[in-house]
Protein backbone atom coordinates (compact mmCIF):
# COMPACT_ATOMS: atom_id res chain seq x y z
CA UNK A 1 0.00 0.00 0.00
CA UNK A 2 2.95 2.36 0.72
CA UNK A 3 3.96 1.98 -2.95
CA UNK A 4 0.41 3.01 -4.10
CA UNK A 5 0.50 6.19 -1.76
CA UNK A 6 3.83 6.74 -3.54
CA UNK A 7 2.99 6.90 -6.98
CA UNK A 8 -0.09 8.88 -6.32
CA UNK A 9 2.17 11.41 -4.47
CA UNK A 10 4.63 11.17 -7.82
CA UNK A 11 1.37 11.70 -10.00
CA UNK A 12 0.26 14.74 -8.00
CA UNK A 13 4.04 16.56 -7.28
CA UNK A 14 3.90 15.91 -11.88
CA UNK A 15 1.03 17.57 -12.15
CA UNK A 16 1.08 20.02 -9.49
CA UNK A 17 4.32 21.12 -10.69
CA UNK A 18 3.63 22.12 -14.40
CA UNK A 19 0.88 24.46 -13.14
CA UNK A 20 3.31 25.65 -10.77
CA UNK A 21 5.96 26.63 -12.84
CA UNK A 22 3.30 28.00 -15.24
CA UNK A 23 2.06 29.96 -12.02
CA UNK A 24 5.51 31.07 -11.20
CA UNK A 25 6.67 31.95 -14.40
CA UNK A 26 3.54 34.09 -15.01
CA UNK A 27 4.58 36.15 -11.98
CA UNK A 28 8.42 36.73 -12.39
CA UNK A 29 7.88 37.34 -16.24
CA UNK A 30 4.70 37.73 -18.03
CA UNK A 31 3.61 40.10 -15.72
CA UNK A 32 6.55 42.41 -16.23
CA UNK A 33 6.68 42.12 -19.44
CA UNK A 34 3.06 42.74 -20.45
CA UNK A 35 3.15 46.02 -17.89
CA UNK A 36 5.32 47.19 -21.30
CA UNK A 37 2.60 46.29 -24.49
CA UNK A 38 -0.49 48.39 -25.88
CA UNK A 39 -3.67 47.37 -24.41
CA UNK A 40 -4.25 45.91 -28.38
CA UNK A 41 -0.76 43.46 -28.12
CA UNK A 42 -2.09 42.73 -24.54
CA UNK A 43 -5.47 41.66 -25.40
CA UNK A 44 -4.82 39.69 -28.72
CA UNK A 45 -1.69 38.38 -26.89
CA UNK A 46 -3.11 36.92 -23.49
CA UNK A 47 -6.64 35.85 -25.58
CA UNK A 48 -5.04 33.89 -27.71
CA UNK A 49 -2.47 32.29 -24.72
CA UNK A 50 -5.86 31.65 -22.52
CA UNK A 51 -7.92 30.00 -25.61
CA UNK A 52 -5.01 27.15 -25.40
CA UNK A 53 -4.07 27.72 -21.41
CA UNK A 54 -7.49 27.31 -20.38
CA UNK A 55 -7.79 24.09 -21.98
CA UNK A 56 -4.14 22.16 -22.11
CA UNK A 57 -3.52 23.02 -18.41
CA UNK A 58 -6.80 21.02 -17.14
CA UNK A 59 -5.21 18.02 -17.51
CA UNK A 60 -1.99 18.80 -15.25
CA UNK A 61 -4.47 20.75 -13.07
CA UNK A 62 -6.89 17.89 -12.24
CA UNK A 63 -3.46 15.38 -12.51
CA UNK A 64 -2.16 17.37 -9.08
CA UNK A 65 -5.84 17.80 -7.44
CA UNK A 66 -6.79 13.76 -8.09
CA UNK A 67 -4.04 12.38 -7.27
CA UNK A 68 -3.36 14.88 -3.95
CA UNK A 69 -6.59 13.26 -3.14
CA UNK A 70 -5.97 9.55 -4.02
CA UNK A 71 -2.16 9.98 -1.66
CA UNK A 72 -4.82 11.47 1.09
CA UNK A 73 -6.97 8.31 1.21
CA UNK A 74 -4.69 6.00 0.60
CA UNK A 75 -1.80 7.43 3.10
CA UNK A 76 -5.32 7.44 5.61
CA UNK A 77 -6.30 3.75 5.16
CA UNK A 78 -2.34 2.51 5.41
CA UNK A 79 -2.27 3.97 8.84
CA UNK A 80 -0.07 6.35 7.55
CA UNK A 81 -1.44 9.19 9.55
CA UNK A 82 1.34 12.30 8.88
CA UNK A 83 1.49 11.60 5.02
CA UNK A 84 -2.31 11.29 5.17
CA UNK A 85 -2.31 15.17 6.67
CA UNK A 86 0.03 16.56 5.00
CA UNK A 87 -1.04 15.05 1.25
CA UNK A 88 -4.91 15.99 2.41
CA UNK A 89 -2.97 19.89 3.23
CA UNK A 90 -1.36 19.73 -0.21
CA UNK A 91 -5.22 18.81 -1.85
CA UNK A 92 -6.71 21.86 0.22
CA UNK A 93 -4.58 24.14 -1.13
CA UNK A 94 -4.81 22.91 -4.52
CA UNK A 95 -8.86 23.12 -4.04
CA UNK A 96 -8.25 27.00 -2.58
CA UNK A 97 -6.27 27.63 -6.24
CA UNK A 98 -9.33 26.04 -8.02
CA UNK A 99 -11.77 28.72 -6.15
CA UNK A 100 -9.22 31.17 -7.15
CA UNK A 101 -8.81 30.46 -10.51
CA UNK A 102 -12.34 29.98 -11.25
CA UNK A 103 -13.82 33.19 -9.24
CA UNK A 104 -10.89 35.63 -10.78
CA UNK A 105 -8.39 34.51 -13.31
CA UNK A 106 -10.78 32.61 -15.48
CA UNK A 107 -13.92 35.40 -16.39
CA UNK A 108 -10.82 37.79 -16.89
CA UNK A 109 -9.48 35.06 -19.18
CA UNK A 110 -13.04 34.25 -21.03
CA UNK A 111 -13.10 38.33 -21.75
CA UNK A 112 -9.47 38.45 -23.27
CA UNK A 113 -10.30 35.56 -25.13
CA UNK A 114 -13.43 36.80 -26.59
CA UNK A 115 -12.12 40.31 -27.25
CA UNK A 116 -8.58 38.94 -29.22
CA UNK A 117 -11.24 37.12 -31.38
CA UNK A 118 -13.80 39.93 -32.33
CA UNK A 119 -10.07 41.82 -33.18
CA UNK A 120 -11.65 44.56 -30.25
CA UNK A 121 -9.33 46.04 -27.80
CA UNK A 122 -12.03 46.04 -24.66
CA UNK A 123 -11.80 49.55 -22.41
CA UNK A 124 -10.85 48.08 -19.42
CA UNK A 125 -7.99 45.74 -20.74
CA UNK A 126 -5.72 47.04 -18.27
CA UNK A 127 -7.68 46.65 -15.59
CA UNK A 128 -8.58 42.81 -16.39
CA UNK A 129 -4.90 41.87 -17.03
CA UNK A 130 -4.40 43.91 -13.18
CA UNK A 131 -7.31 41.89 -11.91
CA UNK A 132 -5.58 38.57 -13.07
CA UNK A 133 -2.06 39.78 -11.96
CA UNK A 134 -3.05 40.55 -8.46
CA UNK A 135 -4.07 36.72 -7.66
CA UNK A 136 -0.96 35.33 -9.51
CA UNK A 137 1.06 35.68 -6.80
CA UNK A 138 -0.82 34.09 -4.93
CA UNK A 139 -1.37 31.12 -7.19
CA UNK A 140 2.09 30.25 -7.36
CA UNK A 141 1.91 30.57 -3.42
CA UNK A 142 -0.74 28.26 -3.11
CA UNK A 143 1.08 25.45 -5.85
CA UNK A 144 4.36 25.63 -4.36
CA UNK A 145 2.91 24.78 -0.55
CA UNK A 146 1.22 22.09 -2.12
CA UNK A 147 3.76 21.19 -3.74
CA UNK A 148 6.27 21.05 -0.08
CA UNK A 149 3.94 19.69 1.37
CA UNK A 150 3.64 16.54 -1.40
CA UNK A 151 7.51 16.32 -1.08
CA UNK A 152 6.84 15.86 2.87
CA UNK A 153 4.56 13.05 2.32
CA UNK A 154 7.31 11.38 0.29
CA UNK A 155 9.47 11.72 3.79
CA UNK A 156 6.60 10.89 5.93
CA UNK A 157 5.83 7.73 4.40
Amino acid sequence: MTALVQLATLLALLGTGVVYGTDVFCAIAQRPALARVSDAALTTVMGNLHRYADVRMRVPGVVGLLFALVATVLAALSGHAAAGVLAGGAFVLLVVWMVVYVRVSAPVNARLTAAADAHETPADARSLQDRWDRVIVLRATLQGVALLALGLTLVAL
